[in-house]
């Protein structure tokens, strides 16, 4: 969608597939990345399963992130398969001297695809949406997502209700595919003792995730290209610890500036 999304930043409780006992007592912590700048970001226009190059803005801001997660010993890598994803993880391991590992790439975490709206202006769609939920237009549907009285579930099946074409994905069904891609991606690293995850995907892929795991009243706020959202996983339980934190960007222009 656009340059900044909204991110739900409450927090605890299970995301629904993983068992909540038995597998492991150890605690598994998952880094999930928002992609770097692209071209459709700074035109504002839609992109969920649209694909457009980094910019140049977007691969440095890459490369930050990459230097500030150097310390943290990742077992595994996984992005969506859309290029912006790909092409993040990418630089994020070249700039963390990480290129031992191997990425896998997991088409549960695409963004949501919006249909018909995929390539117009996030405006247009966001009136349209709006005009389902019973608001004037966009700005008053980002003002009620700021107050805290529209959630992204809503906004989702707004999106799917309003798309001319009834091709957008409703909220349901990418809850479905981007459960299975996290419930595959923590049974893994229990099987594997594996502790630290880095994760590639997208604003609304996350917003989706974060709001299933907290499942309570929402707080948003900003989620910029490249911040880290952090949760940890123990015995069935989330518990979101940074919600789209940019300080591994911060950390990392520091590293490289020195």
């Amino acid at each position: 969608m656009s340059r900044y999304l909204l991110l739900i930043v409450l927090m605890v409780n299970a995301l629904p597939g993983i068992a909540s006992s038995g597998s492991s007592s150890g605690e598994i912590t998952l880094y999930f990345a928002r992609h770097g700048e692209t071209l459709l970001n700074t035109l504002d226009h839609v992109q969920g399963w649209a694909d457009s190059p980094l910019t140049e803005e977007g691969q440095i801001i890459a490369r930050y992130l990459g230097a500030g997660l150097k310390a943290i010993p990742f077992d595994s890598v996984y992005s969506g398969d859309s290029g912006r994803q790909r092409s993040t993880l990418e630089i994020i391991l070249q700039a963390s001297g990480k290129t031992g590992l191997t990425p896998a790439e997991l088409p549960g975490l695409r963004e949501s695809f919006f249909g018909s709206y995929e390539g117009l202006r996030n405006e247009e769609m966001r009136d349209a949406s709006a005009r389902v939920l019973g608001l004037r237009d966009s700005q008053a549907l980002m003002q009620e997502m700021v107050k805290g009285n529209l959630s992204i579930k809503q906004l989702q099946n707004a999106i799917a209700a309003a798309d001319p074409e009834a091709l957008a994905e409703n909220y349901q069904q990418v809850k479905a595919r981007t459960h299975d891609a996290v419930n595959g991606i923590v049974s893994a690293a229990l099987q594997k003792h594996e502790k630290n995850i880095l994760i590639v995907t997208s604003g609304m892929t996350i917003m989706n995730l974060v709001y299933e795991i907290t499942g309570r009243p929402l707080t948003i706020k900003p989620l910029a290209n490249a911040a880290v959202v952090k949760i940890s996983y123990q015995n069935g339980q989330y518990r979101v610890i940074d919600t789209g934190t940019s300080k591994y960007i911060e950390a990392g222009k520091k590293v490289l500036s020195d």
